[in-house]
């Protein structure tokens, strides 16, 4: 749950022009301070350094990001009523695999507190078959946080007062979305997958011929090796830069797409986001055009 350094916002840090005395620091200076132009006393040209590549992980996110950067939307939240029976409480846990559910009272934007998967066993049974079953008996209480948060700040406040997950709440009141801490640890080291992430064996499936449903970290060279053509043939497209489909899709675009949308090639290839998360998408269906199906 389901949490980047871009090189060019650290303005922080500036090169150093050659020729310049060393200043105290070293080793850390030159770890830290990189030179963006340097003469060639040979030739007498200056010679252009390549960019260093953009990480999308690291500490300097703390900082740099906010908690409107990675919280799961409103539309994206699975919580339940207060009125939920047992049996429906027991599915959702099984279908959903989370282990910490918002409780509402009308609405999801009157949160009263959330249900944990270990108080509802301890208490009623791994099968949720024993005792007289209410949601509201041992809820625990909701960390409320604003979207301006730094995820910094936010992650030493849930280590501090041992929460796992918060609640976005927008200025008036309502609630805009969840964060949990395993989103805001993300951020700095990467995707976390854990025992229970189901492991995807199959990248992309057919639906139906022309239609294929598949995880956005497929490989692209792999689906257009299996659906016969090229999806990289286009003037906007480096091939060298994109490696995964959902790579292409983001690429085509300019920003991470929100599930839903649909984007359409030249050529007629139709990408729709099934699955995505303000950070990353997670699935799309490719659709071929008519022409390419008969052919």
């Amino acid at each position: 749950m389901g949490d980047s350094i871009d090189g060019s916002s650290n303005a922080a840090l500036r090169a150093q022009p050659v020729g310049q005395s060393k200043s105290k620091g070293g080793i850390l200076r030159r770890l830290f301070f990189s030179d963006t132009s340097q003469t060639n006393e040979s030739s007498g040209e200056a010679a252009v350094s390549t960019p260093p590549p953009v990480q999308t992980h690291g500490m300097i996110n703390l900082r740099r990001m906010r908690v409107e950067d990675v919280a799961i939307p409103k539309a994206d939240i699975v919580a339940v009523p207060s009125t939920i029976t047992k049996a429906d409480l027991v599915q959702l846990f099984r279908e959903s695999g989370l282990t910490r559910v918002p409780v509402y009272e009308g609405t999801l934007d009157t949160p009263i507190g959330f249900v944990h998967l270990k108080d509802f066993a301890l208490r009623h049974g791994f099968n949720g078959t024993g005792g007289r079953f209410s949601v509201k008996l041992g809820l625990r209480p909701l960390l409320f946080v604003p979207p301006s948060m730094s995820i910094g700040v936010l992650l030493t406040r849930m280590q501090a007062e041992r929460r796992h997950m918060a609640l976005v709440i927008d200025e008036y009141g309502g609630v805009d979305g969840l964060v949990t801490i395993e989103d805001l640890i993300e951020q700095v080291i990467g995707e976390i997958e854990d025992e229970h992430d189901i492991e995807e064996v199959d990248l992309w499936t057919e639906e139906k011929p022309g239609s294929y449903l598949a995880y956005a970290k497929s490989p692209l060279a792999e689906f257009e090796a299996a659906i016969g053509r090229s999806l990289t043939h286009y003037e906007d497209v480096d091939v060298e830069e994109v490696d995964t489909l959902g790579g292409l899709a983001f690429m085509l675009c300019g920003h991470v797409p929100a599930r839903g949308e649909v984007m359409e090639l030249p050529d007629g290839v139709t990408f729709e986001v099934i699955d995505a998360d303000p950070r990353r998408i997670k699935r799309l269906r490719v659709i071929l055009p008519e022409s390419s199906i008969d052919d």
